[in-house]
């Protein structure tokens, strides 16, 4: 059920995810359940494209329509390693 007239922020960011918000029409909105959060089964059944790593993590009361995603920063990217005396690698923070 893809949808063209659901709107998606840019990205923003702080020290540990990265941000975005989905904006959805009045009839899409109108079938959000009232005062929970979706799994990405939910979200995605109603038309939100995105890809891998985001969840829906909280509800923004005043504007309920207003859906707010994040995920951790780097998701997907491979992180470095330090390669140790006996053969094991270290992933560095």
């Amino acid at each position: 059920m893809a949808q063209a007239n659901i709107s998606y922020s840019e990205k923003y960011y702080d020290d540990v995810f990265e941000y975005r918000h989905v904006v959805l029409p009045p009839e899409i909105a109108s079938l959000l359940p009232k005062g929970r959060l979706l799994s990405e089964a939910e979200w995605r059944g109603l038309g939100v494209q995105q890809s891998r790593g985001w969840v829906h993590y909280a509800i923004h009361r005043p504007e309920p329509h207003i859906m707010l995603f994040r995920r951790p920063k780097n998701y997907g990217q491979p992180q470095p390693t330090i390669p140790t005396a006996n053969g094991t690698e270290v992933h560095v923070q």
